[in-house]
């Protein structure tokens, strides 16, 4: 997921108006890649869908794959580029189901360069968090991954704050060898004290989210 170059891609059957925005991206200081239709770059991405950061804008209106078949295609093999849509008609439905399914705009055509702009730096902000959390959420999960089984639960127990004897009472185990799970634990996952391992473990409970 590092090292991946934040691009806009745009996709538009209409040449005029993808080469407009692409223009317009490009001259605003964005890496830009333009697709005459969907198939192309829904076969792109579906080889390495996280190989991607940056946003999409797509009209909503093209032959054979339309917007909202696209925004359902990307999700399913989970692809998680924003998406602004873009349309030379008002079609409220359509509108209100790209938005319900994450959309981060609708735009209407002719479009308006501050609107486009503004578009992008949202949606190219919200790419960038969502990975960055990701990225956080993988390093946790390598973490609590390295932990032994007896580790976890010896871990457990603390974030619920219970002593080392309460721990080794339930578990059947020596307090010293608790201490010793507890000190390895502790170690692996860089935390010092009981509190911040139980905001860790909060953490990891939605790490696949």
């Amino acid at each position: 997921m590092t090292g991946v170059t934040a691009k806009v891609v745009v996709i538009d059957d209409d040449g005029a108006v993808l080469r407009s925005v692409g223009r317009l991206l490009g001259a605003s200081g964005y890496e830009v890649e333009l697709f005459e239709g969907a198939r192309a770059f829904l076969a792109s991405a579906a080889a390495a869908p996280d190989a991607r950061a940056g946003c999409v804008i797509v009209d909503l209106a093209m032959p054979e794959l339309n917007g909202l078949d696209l925004q359902a295609a990307l999700r399913a093999f989970g692809c998680r580029l924003p998406l602004i849509f873009i349309t030379g008609h008002g079609d409220v439905r359509a509108s209100v189901q790209a938005m319900k399914d994450g959309a981060v705009d609708f735009l209407l055509k002719p479009l308006e360069a501050d609107e486009v702009l503004a578009a992008v730096r949202r949606a190219m902000e919200l790419d960038a968090r969502a990975r960055a959390a990701r990225v956080e959420r993988e390093a946790l999960a390598a973490r609590l991954d390295a932990l032994t089984p007896r580790e976890r639960q010896v871990c457990d127990r603390i974030a619920r704050g219970q002593l080392n004897k309460q721990i080794a009472a339930e578990l059947g185990l020596a307090e010293s060898t608790v201490k010793q799970h507890r000190a390895s634990a502790t170690a692996k996952l860089g935390v010092t004290s009981a509190a911040e391992l139980a905001a860790l473990l909060e953490r990891s409970r939605g790490r696949d989210g």
